[in-house]
This record gives structure tokens, C-alpha cells and sequence, in this order.
């Protein structure tokens, strides 16, 4: 299969071997006719501002893009940078969409954070940014 320059030429983490996270999202040019795209993952993971204990959860990214995609790769990466981090559900769901939407600028971007139980409590946090 040919590789289409277009697509391609800016996204150094998809065509690097990386061992460590990067604090830093690749895009690409968004193809016509693409209304939204969404990520999910089961793996997100932080640390307890206050205790330090790790928390576990489930991150949803749905964006519309403008004329931009965000490239997986260096999602995956941006994603592990919190993995030593100390941060509330809350304050976790709005950087990423904040990064998110200052890097694409997407018509609009929702992410939603649901942190697993602590002490029998289930959060879900939700940022949003629209244009």
C-alpha cells in the first residue's frame, strides 16, 4: 500500500519506536464527509491527587473535527502522561478536552471521565468545548 504524504508527513510518533509517554497530539487532515469520531478506552489511569492511591477508568473523546483528525498513536502516548499524575476525575475530563480542542480546533469536543469506584463512589466528569 502506497503512504499518502497528505496524511502522513507530521506524525513522527506513529512511525517511532516510543517506550515513555509524550505529552504531545499529532493530527492529521480530516477527511470530507467526517461528522464525528469518537476513542474509547477502559484503561485510563492517575493517581489520587490527595492519597496517591491509583485510580482506574473509562475515557470517551468525541469530537467533530474541522479540519484536523487527531492521530491514535499520540493519543495513547498523551494518555499515559497521567498514569504518575495526581488528578480529580473532574479536573482530569476537562485538561484533556482542553488539550484536545486547543489542538484541533474541532467544531466542538466532549470527553467524558468515569473513574471506577473509591469507597463505593463511581464518578463521571465531562468536559466539553465547543467553537
Amino acid at each position: 500500500m502506497k503512504e499518502n504524504p497528505e496524511y502522513t508527513k507530521n506524525l513522527s510518533a506513529l512511525r517511532t519506536k516510543i517506550t515513555e509517554p509524550v505529552d504531545n497530539l499529532e493530527t492529521f487532515p480530516a477527511p470530507k464527509n467526517i461528522t464525528t469520531v469518537k476513542f474509547y478506552t477502559d484503561e485510563l489511569t492517575s493517581l489520587c491527587p490527595i492519597t496517591g492511591q491509583p485510580d482506574f477508568g473509562k475515557l470517551t473523546i468525541e469530537y467533530e473535527p474541522n479540519s484536523l483528525c487527531l492521530e491514535s498513536k499520540s493519543l495513547k502516548l498523551y494518555l499515559w502522561t497521567f498514569r504518575e499524575e495526581g488528578h480529580f476525575c473532574e479536573a482530569l475530563a476537562s485538561e484533556i478536552a482542553e488539550k484536545i480542542f486547543k489542538t484541533l480546533q474541532p467544531k466542538w469536543v466532549k470527553v467524558i471521565n468515569e473513574q471506577s469506584k473509591r469507597g463505593g463512589i463511581e464518578t463521571t466528569a465531562i468536559g466539553y468545548f465547543e467553537e
